[in-house]
């Protein structure tokens, strides 16, 4: 008898809101009763899917960056995705936590050297928090090419999920995939079931009842005589709970019993990947992504998928010009104290913390040369990269107008790595960079990004 599985995959994650010269996210008034957003979807979602057991039985990722705010701000929360996850380990051998490239860069339109960066400090932190290598990674906005696919791979990533539209020929969603990378290497790929994900997205009659969910929508979707098969869907996190109210009691209906009267077995992809190892490959398409049929010019040009896009192309033209400053300032610094500046970059993660000692993390990374100046300016440098690498979040060009806190962000995050080459170089970076946001302007009131740009430096400097 062939087995019928089912898998809730939630991508939950929150855009980085902290200014990053205090560390702390404002005041948002569209979040009231609440301070900011995340404490509110917190209340609305991450508690009390946490309180539900939900953790323990949906496949999930959790933003690092949304981790880490978890981690300061609501530690018993995040605990329980930790805790859930081992649990499965030890029952199961196969977690059902997946890891994420770190700052939800849109990695197709990232350098070689970023794109192992993210996937690096993704890794990175999953095993810090989880304790064990993840098998699989959530790339941003399902956005994939083949050398990211490639990138994964060679980290030691097994797995990913992506839209059934990312793959070049028909596929059936119900069973998993290789993709071909050469020299005999492959990468495993679930593709999503595309109309229950953007049912379950979309129309929330679909989840007002588990038992009706399973019999209705659910069952029909499995062949007969199709051998043993998984439907996956995908989703927001955030939508159990905040963008549909109370769907995290759905969730919990849905796994403690509507699927096990149905017959139906709840897993998670490592679990199934262990159990059913894909057997047919398939190409993928690149550059594409499940939020935007346009090439991923959402986050790189104008596309219909937000209104008034004009100011994208001009924002992403003037951060890829501060990475590039970025970039040579960092490799012309550290030329004389390594042989492998891309490998120290990678020191930038741990390098926020002020108890960092680049001697005693380095492992001989770095030549015996280091004093405490040439220490100071090294460990600003790499702060000065992290700022370089959360101003490319994808959520700076995600929505429809400059004038929301997202893109500003991103140019605050330009501005701050500028002021921190600045300091360690004592050398005027922002002069020939005060002009490259000109063309971002916000539609709806004129908010013009090279004032956001100036005015950071401006109270920096004080």
């Amino acid at each position: 008898m062939s087995e019928q599985a089912f898998c809730i995959h939630g991508h939950f994650y929150q855009p980085p809101r902290e200014d990053p010269q205090t560390g702390t996210i404002p005041v948002e008034a569209g979040a009231a009763p609440f301070s900011n957003w995340n404490e509110r979807i917190m209340d609305d979602c991450y508690r009390p899917n946490a309180e539900a057991g939900n953790f323990g039985n949906i496949s999930f990722n959790i933003g690092p960056t949304l981790s880490e705010w978890m981690e300061q701000n609501h530690p018993s929360v995040i605990q329980r995705t930790f805790t859930d996850d081992r649990y499965n380990i030890k029952m199961y051998s196969a977690g059902n936590a997946m890891a994420q490239s770190f700052h939800h860069t849109i990695l197709p339109l990232a350098t070689l050297q970023d794109k192992f960066t993210q996937v690096r400090w993704g890794i990175t932190h999953f095993i810090h928090r989880y304790g064990r290598q993840p098998a699989g990674m959530w790339l941003p906005e399902t956005a994939v090419d083949m050398e990211t696919l490639e990138v994964l791979f060679l980290l030691g990533i097994r797995f990913t999920i992506l839209a059934p539209w990312q793959a070049i020929s028909e596929i059936d969603s119900r069973q998993p995939y290789l993709v071909d990378l050469g020299q005999n290497r492959s990468m495993a790929v679930f593709f999503y079931d595309r109309e229950l994900s953007s049912g379950i997205s979309f129309d929330q009659r679909i989840t007002s009842n588990a038992d009706d969910f399973v019999n209705r929508y659910l069952s029909p979707r499995y062949s007969s005589g199709g051998g043993n098969q998984l439907i996956l869907v995908a989703t927001d996190g955030e939508l159990y709970g905040h963008h549909q109210e109370f769907r995290y009691e759905f969730l919990k209906r849905l796994y403690a019993n509507s699927l096990n009267i149905a017959g139906i077995h709840p897993v998670y992809p490592e679990w199934w990947l262990n159990e059913n190892p894909p057997k047919e490959f398939v190409e993928i398409q690149n550059n594409t992504s499940w939020s935007c049929m346009h090439d991923l010019l959402r986050w790189s040009g104008s596309c219909s998928c937000t209104p008034n896009p004009d100011w994208k192309a001009p924002l992403r033209q003037a951060l890829n010009r501060v990475a590039g400053t970025i970039d040579q300032v960092f490799l012309d610094e550290t030329r004389h104290l390594t042989k492998d500046p891309w490998t120290l970059r990678d020191l930038a993660l741990q390098a926020r913390d002020p108890h960092f000692d680049l001697l005693q993390t380095t492992g001989g990374l770095v030549k015996p040369v280091l004093n405490a100046e040439k220490t100071k300016k090294a460990t600003l440098l790499l702060r000065s990269q992290f700022e370089r690498q959360r101003m490319f979040a994808s959520c700076a060009w995600f929505f429809e107008d400059f004038d929301r806190i997202e893109p500003q962000n991103a140019v605050r995050y330009a501005a701050n790595a500028i002021h921190l080459a600045q300091k360690a170089t004592g050398t005027d970076l922002a002069g020939d960079l005060k002009t490259i946001f000109e063309k971002v302007n916000s539609n709806r009131t004129g908010l013009n990004a090279s004032k956001v740009f100036e005015e950071f430096l401006e109270r920096v400097s004080l």
